[in-house]
């Protein structure tokens, strides 16, 4: 179920990521890292759709972490490029090719891979205050070394410092969640009482801002690489020192899980590099447009206030 669940909200994020990519695309390169980003983005409609379902996303999230472990859930979310792939492929009309097919082989592959070789269980426990403390320390350092490494560059590197920096705070953003709804256990009231709630609505935020920017960036290419590879690889290892979650040990089991983790990352560059996700515009300076069929089919569209 858990699984089930987590390939729903990859198909719902993948939805999104389009919606909200068309959203920013037309703000101005100056408005990186700061509030005008988001009311630019507040007046496109087809931002808002893309808001919503992400708030649709979300609830799927929640109920797989509440039923399965961190290590398990937050790998699936990279199938989320095989769902961007389709959601392209129908919506723009475009036909997929060896490099897409052989990309998605390697991420179903590589995914497979990962839960046969590592089989995880356990992950119900709760942190401690002190886990808690030493996680979000990291993940402060991580996401605040993405932002700096953002402020400068060419496009392509400022896209993928900002991917990364929202990949640390969607995987931190997940643990909290896990953590939320094992607390639900004992009601509502015990959640109001814990750490992970009211950090949450911070991270939320900052999850959000953080994409924003890696999309407005530059290449959406960076920003998903960097974004789609780091968040379950961070997710793990949040998994095994947070929650307690297990995965096979000894050498070779552990080979085996490195491999196929490898393989997945190895798919995802592949999807990510494909003209389909990438754009039919990219230059050689890592810039990016709607172009070819994307744009005829965006000009085609009647405007989003228009619909009913």
């Amino acid at each position: 179920m858990a699984i089930v669940l987590a390939a729903m909200a990859a198909f719902v994020n993948a939805i999104t990521s389009v919606l909200q990519r068309i959203g920013v695309e037309s703000a101005p390169e100056s408005a990186a890292l700061k509030p005008s980003l988001i009311s630019h983005a507040l007046r496109q409609g087809i931002w808002l759709a893309g808001f919503a379902l992400m708030l649709v996303q979300f609830g799927l999230q929640a109920t797989a972490l509440r039923a399965g472990q961190l290590s398990t859930v937050q790998p699936v979310l990279t199938t989320e490029l095989l769902f961007l792939l389709l959601v392209l492929a129908v919506w723009f009309r475009y036909r997929l090719g060896a490099r897409e097919w052989l990309g998605a082989l390697a991420v179903v592959a590589g995914l497979g891979g990962f839960f046969l070789a590592a089989r995880p269980h356990g992950g119900q426990a709760l942190p401690s205050a002190t886990g808690w403390v030493v996680a979000t320390a990291a993940i402060g350092a991580l996401v605040a070394g993405g932002i700096i490494g953002g402020l400068h560059g060419p496009r392509w590197w400022r896209a993928a410092a900002f991917g990364a920096a929202t990949a640390f705070t969607a995987a931190f953003g997940a643990a909290l969640t896990k953590a939320i709804t094992s607390e639900l256990r004992d009601g509502w009231g015990a959640v109001f009482t814990h750490y992970p709630v009211y950090m949450l609505s911070v991270t939320g935020l900052g999850t959000v801002f953080l994409l924003q920017n890696a999309l407005h960036a530059g290449p959406i290419t960076a920003s998903r690489t960097t974004l789609v590879t780091l968040n379950p690889l961070t997710s793990i290892v949040l998994g095994i020192t947070l929650f307690h979650d297990e995965l096979r040990a000894g050498a070779g089991w552990i080979a085996l899980e490195v491999l196929a983790l490898g393989v997945l990352v190895l798919g995802v560059v592949v999807l990510t590099r494909s003209p389909l996700v990438a754009g039919e515009g990219d230059d050689g300076a890592g810039g990016e447009r709607l172009g070819g069929a994307r744009r005829r089919a965006m000009e085609a569209a009647p405007p989003i206030e228009a619909l009913p």
